[in-house]
């Protein structure tokens, strides 16, 4: 009797592929942010103190999906780098609201510049117009998930 198993094939599914390369370009852009001292989550808390208002640590959280005490850690962090700043609202003296600073976009333009570097060494093997197609559903996955696309 043979007990030798065929390979399935969940290397072929989107959930695999995505999950596996998001992993290793995590990794990679994590790498690259490193001599910043972020980390991609530092990366993503600025992302989105710059995409809308001040907002308070527990709103970050729900907009970012994660609990409230990793948006903390993830502030202080960010407040000491003088990445952002934590003001006291005045009409709910509880409530800490977080803003980006000046050095804090400046870093965040660094990561961009990162990740545009790393996206060109993902990317080179195709074509422009399989690049505007790749991005493109991105887009749309990321969209779906209810995640920024980006637009």
């Amino acid at each position: 009797m043979n007990d030798v198993k065929k390979p399935t094939g969940l290397p072929k599914t989107v959930s695999f592929r995505l999950g596996t390369v998001g992993s290793v370009v995590a990794d990679r852009f994590a790498a690259r942010i490193e001599t910043l001292d972020l980390k991609p989550k530092h990366a993503g808390l600025m992302t989105a103190l710059s995409h809308g208002e001040a907002a308070s640590q527990q709103e970050l959280a729900g907009r970012l999906g994660v609990a409230p005490s990793l948006v903390v850690a993830l502030a202080d962090h960010l407040e000491r780098l003088g990445a952002i700043e934590r003001v006291r609202d005045p009409g709910d003296r509880r409530r800490q609201v977080l803003t980006l600073t000046g050095h804090g976009y400046a870093l965040l333009v660094e990561c961009e510049r990162a990740a545009r570097e790393l996206d060109d060494e993902l990317t080179a093997g195709l074509t422009a117009k399989e690049r505007t197609t790749f991005l493109r559903a991105l887009g749309v996955l990321a969209a779906e998930a209810g995640l920024p696309t980006g637009e």
